[in-house]
């Protein structure tokens, strides 16, 4: 598991290019907020967080779950849950607006891309 990549995957190159596109600039992985978000938009206090439908359980029919070791592997994945909402609920108590684009949905442009810009107007 010390070979998946934590940062620069596709999903996420999707939603930087396409943020990018439309007249967003960002700033990446900063450690010095909870849960180090993907994209931070400190100008407009927005955060963009890139969630992937296996460690962070999307409930898509894509999802896998491993058959060995089941019972590590719900435990493993409870606690990324728990602490996905731990980070949210913090930046939210700190004046930050939070997005969650899951992997899915970035193999849809023209609905990320109408997404990212009513995120990013408020709507």
């Amino acid at each position: 598991m010390a070979s998946v990549k934590q940062r620069d995957t596709q999903p996420e190159l999707v939603v930087r290019r396409t943020l990018h596109r439309v007249g967003y600039r960002h700033r990446l992985h900063v450690p010095a907020l909870p849960g180090k978000p993907d994209l931070v938009l400190p100008r407009h206090h927005k955060i963009i967080f890139v969630h992937g439908r296996f460690w962070h359980r999307h409930n898509c029919r894509r999802a896998t779950t491993p058959a060995t070791r089941r019972g590590f592997w719900e435990e493993k994945f409870a606690g990324n849950k728990r602490r996905d909402r731990r980070n949210r609920a913090d930046l939210q108590k700190a004046g930050w607006k939070v997005l969650v684009i899951w992997e899915c949905q970035t193999g849809r442009p023209e609905s990320l891309e109408q997404r990212l810009k009513d995120f990013m107007e408020g709507k």
